[in-house]
């Protein structure tokens, strides 16, 4: 039996942070001055009042959370985190609805990077600063930033963080949950704060450098300007984000092997790793041939794009230096692939993950195998490792799933009146968490001209591609609500 109460209370300790969270951005309209203020102070107000709400009126729970409490809850505070972080933006006269400020709160928690926006200069810098921070908190997960602070309330979080990354490999870096999350915490601000000063000595501004130091780690796309990085013209500025998009992509438990155990050769031994650098080696090789010889474009200006796009598809980022979509079709649709394959498991980016595609691969080979060797037992394997049939099946489904959701959802948008180039790749870039797509939405474009029904529906596709699906769409089975 689901106690609501619980969940109830929980996630009024969760909405009282996140209207804490909003004290930083209403510092910054306090000393400028400028339109944000309001917004945020009463986002502000909004959102710590249901907090208030929901703690006083539901009972402490005496126990654990059990997984379907875990996984409801789960669920419901990443829905929040887009309704109520897009208060601030409802407020402001930059967004026409509410719809509109929901679909950018949502792409921000989600690190997804679409924007409504087609002027994102004209946004007061409180606003930019929420929407960069918004990328930064959701990159490690709202959830995991919150198992930090219910042991404080009596509350453990092992349910919690099974739901939050129910498709990543299970490997906890320490005996305790909380240990844990406050460990990656750490390494996720060092990573941070390197990151700002880097690109402080390259040129950018404090706030600028600030900003997109938020939308790397959390491997968002945000940008303060309407051009996104191609708006700097800087290789330097480019080759720090290669940097730490790369180091975004790649698994928070190799990070915490590398810079606190200081177990180098097991980071550049993982199997995961070797393969997420091999395709985005591959495929920046590929564009980059494409437009050395078929653009006649400039073989250090062919690569050098490539490999920013590259970087910047398969983490899930999302930012842009050239308009792809004036590329070939051969580029374009790599790019389009990437958006599938995504990062490493147990990192801030999005896509069905690196481990997985080679969990497939092995899969596709093994059934080759029983074709050939009829009475032959064959394990799956992947760096070395050998892969229970349960986790095999799991992947699976995983897939299944996400394949699901992207048919139903291109459904909803050409019923909505979308273009097919469009619906195929904003639907994909919403669900893996991209940003930029083709078509209407390409890298140039905005979300904005969508019909509302679409930005709903790639609004669900964001949560439940941060999700990884299973936990979203477990609500939809009715044996998850049976007593």
């Amino acid at each position: 039996m689901i106690r609501f109460t619980a969940v109830g209370y929980i996630l009024g300790q969760f909405l009282a942070v996140l209207s804490v969270t909003m004290l930083f951005p209403l510092a910054l309209a306090w000393r400028d001055g400028d339109m944000g203020l309001w917004p945020l102070a009463a986002g502000i107000g909004v959102t710590l009042a249901a907090g208030a709400v929901l703690a006083g009126s539901c009972a402490r729970p005496s126990r654990d959370l059990s997984t379907r409490e875990a996984i409801l809850l789960v669920s419901i505070v990443w829905a929040c985190a887009g309704l109520f972080g897009g208060i601030p933006f409802w407020l402001s006269p930059y967004f026409p609805s509410f719809t509109d400020a929901v679909f950018e709160a949502a792409s921000g928690f989600t690190t997804t990077g679409a924007t409504v926006l087609p002027q994102v200069e004209a946004l007061p810098r409180s606003l930019q600063l929420w929407r960069h921070f918004t990328h930064w908190l959701g990159g490690m997960g709202i959830v995991l930033l919150g198992l930090a602070v219910l042991p404080l309330i009596g509350i453990g979080g092992a349910h919690l963080y099974r739901a939050e990354f129910s498709g990543a490999k299970s490997e906890k870096l320490r005996p305790r949950i909380t240990e844990t999350a406050l460990a990656l915490w750490r390494i996720y601000f060092v990573l941070s704060l390197l990151e700002f000063l880097l690109l402080r000595l390259a040129g950018m501004s404090r706030f600028e450098a600030l900003c997109h130091t938020f939308s790397t780690l959390g491997t968002g796309g945000f940008s303060t300007r309407n051009a996104s990085i191609a708006g700097f013209q800087s290789p330097l500025i480019e080759t720090i984000l290669i940097v730490f998009m790369l180091l975004s992509g790649i698994s928070f438990a190799r990070h915490y092997q590398l810079w606190i155990e200081r177990r180098g050769r097991m980071f550049f031994a993982d199997a995961e790793i070797r393969g997420f650098l091999a395709l985005v080696a591959g495929a920046t090789l590929a564009i980059g041939l494409t437009l050395t010889f078929q653009d006649e474009a400039a073989p250090g200006e062919a690569f050098r794009a490539a490999l920013f796009q590259v970087s910047s598809i398969t983490t899930t980022t999302g930012f842009v230096t050239a308009d792809f979509e004036r590329w070939r079709p051969l580029p374009q649709l790599i790019l389009l692939a990437l958006m599938f394959a995504g990062g490493c498991t147990g990192s801030t980016a999005g896509g069905l993950k690196i481990f997985r595609l080679m969990l497939l691969a092995q899969v596709v080979r093994r059934e080759f195998r029983r074709m050939t060797e009829r009475h032959g037992v064959f394990a799956i394997r992947v760096g070395g490792q050998v892969i229970p049939e349960t986790a095999v099946q799991g992947v699976l489904n995983l897939v299944y799933l996400a394949f699901l959701v992207n048919f139903v959802a291109c459904l909803l948008l050409a019923a909505a009146g979308v273009d097919v180039l469009t619906t195929i790749s904003a639907v994909a870039a919403s669900m893996f968490n991209i940003g930029p797509g083709l078509g209407a939405v390409g890298p140039v474009e905005h979300y904005g001209n969508l019909p509302t029904l679409a930005k709903w529906v790639l609004t669900g596709c964001m949560i439940a591609g941060r999700l990884e699906f299973y936990t979203l769409l477990v609500l939809l089975s009715r044996s998850f609500w049976a007593r």
